[in-house]
């Protein structure tokens, strides 16, 4: 079964069954293995990286990063 076509039988779900399967697959993340997440963060650093090199993200250096997130502690 194609992703779109589970995805569309999804929606068709009442409010309380979607609300099950999210959570059932929310909590399927958990049990992922070491490699599994490695694979993961390899795809998004890969994302990012291409995103960046197509200019459609910019670089923030770290020192304003810290400022940011300091800002919003406060």
């Amino acid at each position: 079964m194609k992703t779109e076509t589970i995805r569309r039988e999804a929606l068709a779900l009442s409010v309380q069954e979607r609300a099950e399967l999210a959570e059932q697959l929310l909590s399927s993340l958990d049990m992922l293995s070491e490699t599994e997440i490695a694979e993961l963060w390899s795809t998004e650093a890969a994302r990012r990286a291409a995103e960046i090199d197509q200019g459609h993200a910019q670089r923030v250096p770290a020192d304003e990063v810290r400022r940011q997130a300091q800002a919003l502690l406060k």
